[in-house]
């Protein structure tokens, strides 16, 4: 019996390492599959951070485009505004004067009336009416 219980016992002990054996290469398969998943996971962690910083590189752009065209056409809309501000000025300096020649006709227009008997019959006289300087030519008031 001496035999056969030596027998079984280091059966077990050849079992046990083998077993030990596997079980570690089991554990050595899965660290590595872990390591593999780790490594395939960051790749793919670095692609989406890259495809993201893509992404934003490209708006930038986009937007920095959109701004220069903003930029422009307020530079445009600001030339025209004060192109026109200046005809503006222009036309109240040419009112203003047109005003005053008008209201000095006006006036020369009064003596003439006021002395009528000076320069004669005013049937003669053929007196414009009033508002006729402010028509184009040919073109009287009815």
């Amino acid at each position: 019996m001496a035999s056969s219980s030596g027998t079984s016992s280091g059966s077990p002990l050849i079992q046990n390492s083998g077993s030990e054996e596997d079980l570690q290469a089991l554990m050595d398969q899965r660290k590595r599959k872990r390591m593999i998943s780790n490594r395939e996971s960051a790749r793919r962690s670095r692609m989406r951070k890259q495809k993201h910083l893509d992404d934003l590189t490209a708006q930038v752009s986009q937007l920095r485009k959109e701004n220069h065209q903003i930029i422009t056409s307020i530079n445009i809309t600001t030339q025209r505004y004060l192109n026109v501000e200046a005809d503006n000025s222009i036309l109240r300096v040419q009112i203003s004067q047109l005003s005053k020649r008008l209201e000095s006709l006006n006036d020369i227009i009064g003596f003439l009336n006021s002395n009528n008997g000076v320069f004669g019959d005013s049937s003669t006289f053929n007196e414009p009416a009033p508002d006729s300087f402010l028509q184009p030519m040919g073109h009287a008031l009815p």
